[in-house]
C-alpha cells in the first residue's frame, strides 16, 4: 500500500472491465477516488464502482468517448463536479481493431484504431496536463501501452504502429513536463489472462502463445494494477519517460513473437 495516494483521484479511462478495470480496483484498495469510464459496458463499470467504494475509495462511472474532445471533456468535468480535483490519468483505452494485411487494409480500419489508441491517449494527457498546470498539481500521468510497441505484430499494422506511437508520445511529454513535476510513464502488459482473449479461448492457440513467453505464463489484470499503483506513487517520484514491461519476458526474444 502506498499512503500517499489515499484520497487522490485518478481517472482511468475504459475501466470497466479487463486491465482497466483492475487498475481502478487497486486505486480503490489505495483508497483513492477513481472516475470509472466505460464506453459500452455500463454493467461492469457499476460493478467496478462498487468494488472500490467497498473498498474505502471513492467511485463515480461516466460514459465517454475518448476518442471526442468532448468525452474527454465530460470525463474530466465528472472528476471535478464528484472529487473537486485530477491527480492521476490513466490512458488505458484500447481497441485492437480488425486484422488485415496493410494492402488490404482500409482507411477506416486504420482510423478506428489509431482515433481510440493514439488520439484519445493524447486528448486524455492534453487535458490532465492543462489542468495540473494551471493548479500547480505535480501529478502523474499513466499511458497504457502494448508490448507491441517494440514487437511487430502481424496483420495488425494499425495496432502496431498506435503503441509504438504511444511509446515516443510518453517519452516526449515527460521531457515537456518534467521540471514541471508531472511525470509521464507507461505500462506495456504482455499477454493477460483477461476473458476478451482469443488466444485464451483456443487450446492450441493457447499453447503457441505459452511457447513466446520465458515465464510459461500468462500475466493476471492485478499485477498492472500493481504496477499502476507504484508508478503512480512516491516511490516512483524519480521516474518519468519510462515504460514498465510487465510481460514475463516477452520481450527479451521479439524475434520467436512471429514464428
Amino acid at each position: 500500500m502506498y499512503q500517499d495516494l489515499k484520497g487522490k483521484t485518478a481517472i482511468v479511462t475504459g475501466s470497466s472491465k479487463g486491465i482497466g478495470q483492475a487498475i481502478a480496483l487497486r486505486f480503490g484498495q489505495e483508497e483513492m477516488n477513481v472516475v470509472v469510464n466505460y464506453k459500452g459496458d455500463e454493467d461492469g463499470a457499476e460493478e467496478t464502482v462498487q468494488a472500490i467504494q467497498k473498498h474505502g475509495g471513492g467511485a463515480v462511472k461516466v460514459h465517454a468517448d475518448v476518442s471526442k474532445e468532448e468525452g474527454i471533456q465530460a470525463i474530466m468535468d465528472t472528476a471535478l463536479e464528484h472529487f473537486g480535483t485530477v491527480d492521476v490519468f490513466v490512458n488505458n483505452s484500447g481497441f485492437n481493431g480488425e486484422e488485415a494485411l496493410p494492402h488490404e487494409m482500409t482507411l477506416e480500419q486504420w482510423q478506428n484504431v489509431i482515433d481510440v489508441n493514439i488520439t484519445g491517449a493524447f486528448l486524455g494527457a492534453k487535458a490532465a496536463l492543462a489542468y495540473m498546470m494551471e493548479h500547480d498539481i505535480k501529478g502523474s500521468i499513466l499511458n497504457i501501452s502494448s508490448v507491441h510497441q517494440e514487437i511487430p505484430r502481424p496483420f495488425n499494422v494499425h495496432y502496431s504502429t498506435s503503441k509504438g506511437g504511444m511509446n515516443m508520445m510518453t517519452k516526449t511529454l515527460a521531457l515537456d513536463y518534467a521540471e514541471a513535476g508531472i511525470r509521464i510513464n507507461a505500462i506495456a502488459p504482455g499477454t493477460m489472462a483477461t476473458e476478451s482473449n482469443d488466444d485464451l479461448q483456443d487450446e492450441l492457440k493457447k499453447q503457441k502463445q505459452l511457447e513466446k513467453i520465458p515465464m510459461r505464463t500468462f500475466g493476471e489484470p492485478k499485477e498492472i494494477g500493481a504496477a499502476a499503483a507504484f508508478l503512480v506513487s512516491k516511490e516512483a517520484a524519480y521516474i518519468t519517460g519510462t515504460t514498465l514491461f510487465v510481460d514475463g519476458g516477452m520481450t527479451l526474444y521479439p524475434s520467436q513473437i512471429n514464428d
